[in-house]
């Protein structure tokens, strides 16, 4: 269940209900200005060519551009284009003082002012969207989709569940099992309809638009002012960082609206999730909605006081260029139904695991003499679902009640008398018996050492412990918690597969031995029963 933990951790932490109340008594307490963020009248219309707009304009006027065209030698339509320009110059000069010089076509000072502003209030947004979507977009989606489609989420985790498809089919197979689960999540993607549908790929749309906003190179643009010979202030050549702005007048334009307040909820609850102690969450997200609020605030005063669609037309002298919608969101539903279809098969594959695990412990009983099995310290189990999560953590558990309860009240004695007494072939049989025993008699510090290794205190847990709490993207987290699984996993296996050697070695030479019937006859049965039940692990792990 490590690719879920995001999402498992807050479920866990704060149920549907709480969640829903939450959301309500916010949306009772904090109101978010609902006046659009972007609104500027120039863009509303479809905008002319020069041409067009040339060719319509009545037969004297066209005249008189056909006269001014001959003394200066250019089309009629290019001089009336630049008659347009020059107005649409004088009029941000004149509504938008101190932010650009179309003569000069530079931005100004009040420009510089404003887009700083902006950096700082599309930051606030960086750190809880950096948390959220950067770090496990999937996980997020699932979260946000619990609480715009609560009847959905409630079916998905209750019908889901191994426990509840074999209460309803007893005697299921491990296969059908599989499939009955994948079926429950089709079918629960068949209830999605399309006001669901709107609500998420809003929510979505938002979320996408604050990311590209946040994320946007301002340091670019702001880097590019520079004071010159004869100015007071900072002034900066559109020409440097056109794209830039275009860029950015495409992501202001397709964030029209403010963010839901169920986005915010939802960003702001993942920002908080790595935090310990006791929250008040309500009070921790109220906090974070009014920061929200005074950031959404600049976002809209920008567009009110910088017409960048202007500023772009009158640089480029082109009266038809728009912002443009960008793209982005419309694959959640395929990336919300890809994170249920692998909840539902790990839920699947734990469930049959440790059903396994339990059959094979009832196995073990009774080759321990009646004993239960003794689980090594700090490993992740049913009882311990905090521990560290080594595949190999249940062999070594057996291995060790093998040592405590078998070899060490059984088997020591004999196969020391063995050793000592035995009659052996040659040198080299000796020497192999003798190194196979001593590894047997070693085994229990070899996993006491391995507990260690994986508690806090030692190497594997602390960075296991380490990782899990990195904030860098969720790949990069999970990258790094794969390496230390696979480093303690691989100490794990030589354990595991040098007593199976030692085992089938001992097992092998006392064959061989003329006194096997009357010295080490039990001891072998034993052992091959070991190895049995070792085999019998190795199949369920796979």
């Amino acid at each position: 269940m490590a690719d879920l933990d995001n999402f498992e951790r807050l479920v866990s932490g704060l149920t549907l209900e709480e969640r829903q109340s939450l959301l309500e008594k916010l949306k009772g307490q904090f109101m978010l200005t609902g006046e659009v963020l972007y609104f500027q009248e120039a863009v509303t219309a479809a905008p002319k060519s020069a041409f067009e707009e040339y060719n319509n304009l009545p037969w004297y006027l066209r005249f008189w551009y056909s006269i001014l065209g001959f003394f200066k030698s250019r089309t009629p339509s290019d001089i009336f284009s630049d008659k347009q320009v020059s107005a649409l110059g004088r009029k941000l000069d004149e509504s938008n003082p101190g932010v650009y010089d179309y003569q000069n076509r530079q931005l100004l000072s009040g420009f510089y002012a404003n887009i700083v502003k902006l950096k700082d209030a599309a930051r606030y947004f960086y750190s809880a969207l950096d948390i959220s979507v950067n770090r496990d977009r999937s996980a997020f989606f699932a979260f946000l989709a619990s609480l715009e489609m609560p009847d959905i989420h409630r079916y998905l985790s209750r019908e889901t569940s191994p426990i509840a498809i074999t209460e309803r089919n007893p005697g299921i197979d491990d296969a059908s099992l599989r499939q009955a689960s994948l079926e429950v999540v089709e079918n629960a993607f068949s209830m999605i309809n399309e006001q669901h549908r709107s609500l998420m790929y809003f929510n979505v749309r938002s979320l996408f638009c604050l990311k590209q906003l946040s994320s946007f190179l301002f340091d670019r643009v702001t880097g590019s002012f520079s004071l010159r010979s004869g100015e007071e202030s900072a002034v900066c050549s559109v020409n440097s960082v056109r794209e830039l702005l275009v860029s950015l007048n495409d992501i202001l334009f397709s964030l029209k609206t403010v963010p839901p307040l169920t986005l915010l909820e939802s960003l702001f609850v993942f920002a908080m999730q790595d935090r310990g102690g006791n929250l008040d969450i309500g009070r921790e997200i109220g906090a974070h909605l009014m920061k929200a609020e005074s950031a959404i605030s600049v976002i809209r005063d920008f567009n009110r006081h910088i017409p960048l669609t202007r500023i772009i037309r009158c640089y480029s002298k082109d009266m038809t260029l728009s912002p443009r919608e960008i793209s982005g969101g419309e694959d959640w539903l395929l990336i919300f139904r890809d994170y249920w279809k692998k909840r539902s098969e790990t839920l699947c594959s734990e469930y049959i695991r440790n059903r396994q695990q339990r059959e094979l412990i009832g196995s073990f009983r009774t080759f321990l003499n009646g004993n239960e099995l003794k689980f090594i310290d700090n490993i992740q189990s049913e009882q311990n679902p905090d521990g560290f999560p080594s595949e190999e953590g249940f062999t070594l558990s057996f291995l060790l009640s093998f040592f405590q309860d078998i070899f060490m009240p059984v088997m020591n004695k004999p196969l020391h008398t063995v050793l000592y007494e035995g009659k052996f072939q040659r040198r080299e049989q000796f020497d192999e018996f003798a190194d196979s025993y001593d590894h047997l008699a070693k085994l229990e510090s070899l996993i006491k050492n391995y507990e260690i290794e994986i508690s806090m205190e030692g190497d594997y847990g602390r960075r296991y412990a380490q990782a899990r709490q990195d904030m860098s993207s969720i790949t990069a987290k999970r990258r790094k918690i794969q390496i230390v699984l696979d480093e303690a996993s691989e100490d794990a296996k030589k354990i595991i597969s040098d007593t199976v050697k030692a085992v089938e070695s001992l097992v092998n030479i006392i064959l061989t031995m003329p006194e096997k019937e009357t010295i080490a006859e039990d001891i072998v049965i034993q052992l091959q029963r070991m190895l049995n039940l070792m085999d019998d692990i190795s199949a369920m792990e796979k």
